[in-house]
């Protein structure tokens, strides 16, 4: 898929950006850019998009995002209904590596973390001791002077880099070509998608959508995306059956089967367990006894 390049502006006076986002909703276009970028989410819940991955994701996540991965953020549909005080919140941090100079990072001292960098590529959500950390040592760094701030962002990294505790995101190995033009059309695609999921697409459908034909659609998608529009579907499926398995536990397991979009139960089970390695039943329990 070909997302947009998206000017991260880190002012005239500061080599990296940190800011604090306080939005109605996250940017929900596929963009990417030439900087690293470490996030926090605050406050929100959603599906993200990292490279192939589709996941939900939800209020406390860390992540370390790297350079021209693409990556996409859809909060729920409550946050486009102008709720009051309902907001979504993210402390995020966007820097070069280049900002230290081309050689620093290959200081032996630095090794650990020229190897984090090597992992973001794929995109990395941090857990545990690592992810505590990290979100106090962000709070910290917003307000460090701005002397200090190179020093705090470079101790974020080292704690980063030492950590054992995080997942990589999307698959390796990865390379996506990137064409401008081809924005608007996945963006469509993509949002379209995430409004119909819980019900049956045609492919004739979402291709008119994309303004091609069907034919070409399935070969547009899959020459872009690694996966068939069907196994993407299954995957936002999949997504949202967790997000209610772990917010709505009051929820029969049949009720979420048919509110996700599947239209049986066997199905239901089979694909779940396909992509998460687990039935509906245990992810849930895992998660409580989490």
């Amino acid at each position: 898929m070909k997302p947009q390049l998206l000017k991260v502006n880190t002012g005239p006076a500061q080599s990296f950006s940190v800011r604090r986002d306080v939005v109605k909703y996250f940017y929900n276009r596929w963009h990417y850019h030439p900087e690293m970028e470490l996030v926090h989410i605050e406050e929100g819940s959603g599906t993200q998009f990292i490279g192939d991955n589709i996941q939900h994701f939800q209020r406390g996540d860390v992540l370390l995002i790297g350079a021209d991965l693409p990556h996409f953020w859809r909060c729920d549909d409550k946050y486009f209904l102008d709720i009051e005080g309902l907001e979504a919140k993210a402390t995020v941090v966007h820097f070069l590596a280049e900002a230290w100079g081309k050689d620093f990072w290959n200081l032996p001292e630095n090794q650990s973390i020229n190897g984090l960098f090597l992992r973001a590529k794929q995109g990395l959500r941090f857990v545990g001791s690592t992810q505590e950390q990290v979100i106090y040592l962000l709070k910290k760094l917003q307000q460090q002077s701005q002397g200090n701030r190179l020093l705090a962002l470079y101790q974020i990294l080292d704690v980063l880099a030492q950590s054992e505790e995080y997942v990589q995101i999307s698959s390796s190995g990865l390379q996506f070509a990137f064409d401008e033009e081809d924005t608007d059309r996945i963006n469509r695609i993509y949002t379209y998608s995430l409004s119909h999921f819980q019900r049956k697409i045609s492919i004739q459908e979402v291709a008119s959508v994309a303004n091609i034909s069907p034919n070409s659609f399935c070969r547009y998608f899959k020459s872009r995306s690694r996966k068939t529009y069907s196994q993407f579907l299954l995957e936002l499926r999949v997504g949202y059956a967790c997000k209610l398995l772990i917010e709505q536990p009051d929820f029969t397991i049949s009720q979420i089967c048919f509110e996700c979009g599947f239209n049986t139960f066997s199905n239901f089970n089979k694909y779940f367990k396909l992509i998460t390695g687990k039935n509906p039943g245990q992810f849930q329990r895992a998660y409580l006894k989490a």
